[in-house]
């Protein structure tokens, strides 16, 4: 449970500088986790360093840890500075650090900073 939990959680991704729903759509790989300013492993944690997140137009959610797959929901704050996963269990909720068309950081109090960067489909 606490692995599914984390796998959404790193998952998600943003950014406040402006930028919309619209940049946010497509695929997204995680590249680095950081928590209590202490880089983490994907790889160790993970068992891969295949870990995306995929933001669907009609706010599908999917996330990808290797060959495992799960689905949610998400949203996005009117002022794109929080971004919002549902999933069945319960919404997380991740403040936007920074976003553009190529790279997404976004945090979460519990399970620490994510950086991402857009990949082809």
């Amino acid at each position: 449970m606490k692995k599914l939990f984390l796998a959404f959680v790193f998952l998600i991704g943003l950014s406040a500088t402006a930028q919309t729903s619209k940049e946010l759509i497509g695929k997204w790989q995680l590249v680095k986790w950081t928590k209590k300013g202490k880089e983490k492993s994907i790889q160790d944690y993970f068992k891969t360093d295949q870990v995306f997140q995929v933001f669907k137009e009609n706010g599908d959610f999917d996330s990808l840890v290797g060959d495992e797959s799960h689905k949610a929901k998400w949203k996005l704050s009117k002022d794109n500075s929080e971004l919002t996963i549902i999933s069945v269990l319960l919404p997380i909720k991740f403040t936007i650090d920074y976003f553009d068309s190529q790279k997404r950081v976004i945090t979460s109090s519990q399970v620490g900073t994510f950086e991402y960067k857009k990949v082809a489909d």
